[in-house]
């Protein structure tokens, strides 16, 4: 009797301790999920997924793959593919140039004409739980006065400015991404103020629907802006991609929209140079503005 006494608890004790176990595996189960890491987002990029529903999305589509050949396009098309000139003080501007897409950076208190956007690209990173450089972790704004300090300490190989470099350089696809999303964005900030939406927004799906037509959307949004601010014009006039699809009057896509989205865009840039006035001295980067559209006909 006593046998069996004993027996009997040892089993009670059994069972309770296996299902404290169980409990307490449960609980850890619960907890255990992270923030999933840029890198294990889907194979193929849809911003829709977004929870920014202030915006009504393009709902564009594009492999990680295929986005990744466009950063690289990108890369070449505003640094030469250069990882040392991942960032810059192009000559003649006022601002430096940074990323993939030269993203401008303004010092503090700055205006200028051109619409900045490397702080949208610092929120993007944050968004994502990217660990950020030194640089932008403690500067708000662009900390260096002008070009000359920030090449003499390229040139010294200061060691917040390699560190700079390597991160933008090692985070291309995140840059790429986060231009692919300023793309989605556009189609409902550009029919807001266009006088021919409907069109807007035929010649936008006919260029993206085309073989490889991304690429040149992608790469204009971000070159030239969606042409939607006031402060981007010259006689009134903008030189967005809202002005080259403005421009565009065909059917149909394929290789015939995208020539005609090339040569949209090459003379919204021609114009844009005339409208400068030849003290602006605009017309030194025509040429390669326009072989950069030639890009796009591919």
């Amino acid at each position: 009797m006593k046998k069996n006494k004993c027996r009997l608890l040892i089993l009670v004790s059994v069972i309770v301790i296996s299902m404290t176990s169980f409990g307490m595996s449960s609980k850890n189960m619960e907890k255990s999920p992270s923030k999933p890491k840029i890198e294990n987002v889907d194979a193929t990029v849809n911003t829709n997924d977004n929870t920014n529903t202030d915006v009504k999305k393009a709902g564009l589509k594009i492999s990680k793959e295929e986005l990744n050949v466009v950063a690289d396009k990108i890369f070449k098309n505003e640094a030469g593919g250069k990882k040392e000139d991942i960032v810059y003080w192009n000559t003649g501007e006022d601002f430096p140039s940074l990323g993939i897409g030269h993203f401008i950076w303004y010092r503090a208190g700055q205006r200028g004409k051109f619409a900045e956007s490397f702080p949208q690209l610092v929120a993007y990173y944050r968004a994502h739980d990217i660990k950020l450089p030194k640089i932008i972790e403690e500067n708000e704004y662009s900390p260096w006065a002008n070009s000359d300090e920030l090449f003499r300490l390229k040139r010294i190989m200061d060691n917040d400015i390699t560190e700079l470099t390597n991160f933008l350089y090692n985070t291309k696809d995140i840059q790429v991404a986060f231009i692919f999303e300023r793309l989605e964005n556009s189609l409902e900030k550009m029919m807001a103020i266009s006088d021919n939406p409907e069109n807007v927004k035929k010649q936008f799906y006919r260029v993206a629907q085309s073989p490889n037509g991304l690429y040149p959307l992608i790469d204009y949004v971000n070159f030239k802006g969606e042409g939607t601010t006031r402060t981007e014009t010259y006689n009134g006039e903008g030189w967005g991609l809202l002005q080259v699809l403005e421009n565009m009057k065909g059917t149909g896509s394929g290789k015939a929209a995208l020539e005609e989205f090339s040569n949209s865009a090459k003379a919204v840039l021609e114009r844009r140079v005339k409208n400068a006035g030849p003290d602006s001295n605009e017309k030194k980067w025509l040429q390669g503005w326009l072989n950069r559209c030639n890009t796009y006909k591919n």
